[in-house]
């Protein structure tokens, strides 16, 4: 708790003063992110990222474990959807916040609530309280990823963009590699909990080497202390929204995890909520792909639900078609965090800048191979390496895709707009991703994909059509997603 109010006492006495921000100076042509200037800002937010990084990739191995000891198996799910309902909340939230106040609340709020949902999550005695510990995780990670979007779009000149977006892909390469062992390591020898309890204390650092230079680069409303008054107030209709869309995905990924024909009514109501906060939160045309931002929102959250859909299926395959431990399976995605950090560094190079939106068609190609070719490992006589090369193609493109759109979103975006332009754009991202899970979980148990045996005791038992089920159509999500990125540009004035 002490993590707790050391955040919360620096954001109020730091907000005090957020109105008298002086503005910064574009970079000199010979500046980079790690320059003296932007050092301690870049180490400190891309630190924030690493920590976020690392507990994203380290609690699913921790999770089972956690389950199972606090007597929550039938509540496994759960502790996911709690931690993605309230983000979604989060993201709308920070989004006003930021635009009105600045983006130093929201994200020394949102880096408070993470650490305090995991001293939460790491001393519960049961599971529930758990559960609690992972939304409030969720609420302050939706707070503090819409915020950093906005600190780059006002403390970062236009030309430092790029590289700060592909730091923020470069850090969780390790995470990636790291994150799986070294959270199996402590949950094996130490316990569980200290996944959870060891993350808290390492906030310090970024908080006290970032907070400084948000405070002196983008803290305040855009217009200082003139507009400050004016926009204090939150829009009530996007919180309302907000909780719409949070509840609406909720119901909906529960309604996805019991086929019976009672989940028939939680999963209308979800949509009776979702669609009508959907419509009212995303940039109006997004979902006719209309041209500039609204493409730009839409393409985040196809690329995101297609990969991440398809890539949470690949090492049940793998262990259950073809019989791999869960280890190599694992291992089978991890080359994918450098590619994927290889393609944001790509997308960065300043001579590509012209050839933006070609990047993002390129991408989106790579990613719908990537996830066609996963299910030729049905196959016996397909080596299993296949799909280690296939991810690592796909990453890549992932990596030129979720960068780019990061960039144009804020080169779209006037600088009263960014926070709640980027709130959008990670909508996008996690509702799809929540939806096509939620369609590709669907359709692997209704063709019996719940069932699958061992490849190693009895293949002739399993059900690759249920995989084959997953992968394909999100193939052809991703292939959609590559005519979106026709679209990218506004229409010329």
């Amino acid at each position: 708790m002490c993590v707790l109010a050391l955040t919360l006492a620096t954001m109020t006495a730091l907000e005090r003063r957020d109105a008298d921000v002086a503005p910064i100076p574009d970079a000199e042509p010979d500046e980079t992110v790690l320059s003296r200037s932007y050092r301690a800002l870049s180490i400190g937010i891309v630190s924030v990222v690493l920590l976020i990084a690392f507990e994203a990739t380290a609690v699913g191995t921790a999770m089972p474990v956690a389950a199972r000891e606090l007597d929550g198996v039938s509540l496994y799910a759960f502790a996911f959807s709690g931690f993605f309902t309230t983000s979604l909340f989060g993201m709308v939230l920070s989004g006003q916040w930021s635009d009105r106040r600045g983006p130093l609340g929201p994200l020394t709020a949102g880096i408070a609530a993470f650490a305090a949902g995991l001293l939460l999550a790491g001393t519960a005695a049961a599971m529930w309280p758990f559960i609690l510990g992972r939304a409030v995780q969720g609420l302050g990670g939706g707070l503090v990823i819409v915020a950093l979007y906005v600190v780059v779009g006002r403390a970062y000149p236009e030309r430092l963009r790029p590289a700060i977006m592909a730091a923020f892909a470069a850090s969780w390469v390790v995470p990636s590699i790291v994150g799986p062992l070294a959270s199996g390591a402590v949950t094996e020898h130490i316990g569980w909990r200290w996944v959870f309890l060891g993350i808290p204390v390492l906030v310090v650092f970024p908080l006290a080497l970032a907070l400084p230079q948000i405070r002196r680069r983008a803290a305040g409303p855009v217009g200082g202390e003139a507009d400050a008054s004016e926009g204090a107030s939150f829009d009530r209709r996007r919180i309302r929204l907000a909780l719409g869309i949070s509840l609406g995905a909720g119901l909906l990924q529960y309604a996805a995890q019991d086929l019976r024909w009672i989940s028939l009514l939680p999963g209308a109501a979800g949509l009776a909520l979702l669609v009508p906060a959907a419509l009212g939160l995303l940039p109006r045309g997004t979902y006719r792909a209309a041209r500039g931002l609204p493409s730009v929102v839409l393409l985040r959250g196809i690329a995101a639900g297609s990969f991440i859909a398809a890539e949470s299926f690949v090492p049940l395959m793998l262990v259950t078609q073809r019989g791999l431990s869960p280890t190599l399976a694992g291992f089978s995605l991890a080359a994918g965090g450098g590619t994927w950090a290889l393609g944001s560094w790509v997308q960065s190079r300043p001579r590509l800048e012209p050839y933006r939106e070609r990047l993002t068609t390129l991408g989106m190609l790579l990613v719908a191979a990537a996830i066609a070719a996963a299910p030729s490992v049905l196959i016996d006589a397909v080596p299993v390496w296949t799909v280690a090369v296939a991810w690592a193609f796909g990453c890549f493109g992932m990596g030129l895709v979720i960068s780019s759109t990061s960039v144009l979103l804020l080169h779209l975006s006037a600088p009263e707009e960014a926070g709640t332009n980027s709130a959008a754009l990670q909508i996008s991202d996690g509702l799809s991703n929540v939806l096509l899970l939620a369609a590709g979980g669907a359709a692997f148990a209704a063709l019996g994909g719940g069932t699958v045996t061992h490849a190693a005791t009895n293949a002739s038992a399993s059900h690759p059509a249920a995989f084959a089920a997953v992968f394909l159509p999100m193939a052809g999500v991703a292939l959609a997603g590559a005519w979106v990125t026709t679209r990218l540009r506004p229409e010329p004035q």
